[in-house]
C-alpha cells in the first residue's frame, strides 16, 4: 500500500510539487500503478521469449569497405573558417 508519505517522497525525488488535493490523487495513482504491476506478475510467461518489439525486426547492415574519399584540402575547401587542418567553429561553452 502506498501511503501519502511514500507519495511525498516520490514527488520530492522527482522534483514535483503538489497541493494537498493533488497529492491525494497522486497517491491513489501510484497505488493503482503498483496494483497493476503486481497483477502483471501473476501472468504465466513460461516459455515466452523476451522481446523489445512485437514485430520481428532485423538490423540491416553492410560490410565496411574502404572507398576513395575527399582529401583534407577538398573537404575544407568551402569551410568559412579553418585552422590547422580542422573546421573552426565559434566557442559554445566557456
Amino acid at each position: 500500500m502506498i501511503t501519502r508519505k511514500d507519495a511525498e517522497h516520490v514527488a520530492k525525488l522527482s522534483l514535483l510539487k503538489f497541493e494537498a488535493k493533488e497529492l491525494d490523487k497522486f497517491t491513489r495513482q501510484l497505488e493503482d500503478i503498483i496494483v497493476f504491476v503486481d497483477k502483471l506478475s501473476e501472468l504465466n510467461t513460461e516459455g515466452i521469449e523476451p522481446t523489445s518489439s512485437v514485430i520481428p525486426v532485423l538490423n540491416v547492415t553492410r560490410e565496411d569497405t574502404v572507398k576513395p574519399s575527399f582529401t583534407q584540402e577538398k573537404a575544407l575547401s568551402n569551410a568559412p573558417d579553418k585552422e590547422i587542418g580542422l573546421f573552426k567553429i565559434p566557442r559554445i561553452m566557456e
